[in-house]
Order: structure tokens, then sequence, then C-alpha cells
């Protein structure tokens, strides 16, 4: 039996799962300006896995490609942030006050188009 797709699809969810918690305390701890890490840390996994065969290429194909997209959720969770929707850091009270300044219309709960202070396009 072949149980090479398992592993790498258990492999993708423990990454996805892992990563997902690691944006959060990124955002938290240091705000969205923390992105290039993600930057250096996808650049590395996918410079490993163009020398590594096998299983594990892809396997760090998959980690350097949710680095890549954790770049974009660590944008999208500042804004989440902004709604409330997670907590703000207290040392950064400042910033995350004036960065609400510039969306004046953000809501708590916008339709899922909304989701980065954009105005909803009405059909």
């Amino acid at each position: 039996m072949n149980f090479q797709g398992i592993i790498v699809g258990l492999a993708v969810f423990l990454i996805i799962g892992i990563c997902h918690p690691i944006v959060i305390k990124m955002e938290y701890l240091w705000g969205k300006n923390s992105w290039w890490v993600l930057l250096v840390a996808g650049l590395a996994f996918c410079g490993v896995s163009l020398i590594t065969k096998g299983t594990w290429a892809v396997i760090l194909g998959a980690a350097a490609f949710s680095c890549f997209w954790g770049i974009h959720e660590i944008l999208s969770q500042e804004m989440r942030v902004l709604r409330g929707w997670f907590p703000e850091n207290p040392r950064r009270h400042a910033y995350y006050e004036k960065q609400r300044a510039k969306y004046p219309n953000l809501t708590k709960y916008p339709s899922h188009g909304n989701l980065h202070g954009k105005k909803a396009l009405s059909k």
C-alpha cells in the first residue's frame, strides 16, 4: 500500500493548524509589519524543498506556501483586531486607535465582502 498521499495530507493539515495561531500571535506581538518573517520562512522552505527528494519535498513545499498565505492572513488579522474580533495588544493601543481613525466605516459584523474595510458593492 502507498501511504504517501495520506502522510502528505496529514502533514498539510498540521501545518495549516500550526500556522493559524502563529499568525495571530505574530500580529499581536509585532503587528502586521512582521510579514517579512513569514516571507523569509517561506523562501527558506522553498529552497530546502528544491534540494530534498520524495515526500519531504512536498511537505516542505506545502509549508512554504502556507507561510506565503500567512502573509495575507497577517494583514487581514489586523483588520479583525480593529473590529474587535480578536484582542489587541494593550501596548499598541495608540496604533490601533490611529488605524481605526483611517477606517471610520469599520463595522463589527460586516458582510463577508467587507473584510478589509472597503465599501460593500451593492447589487
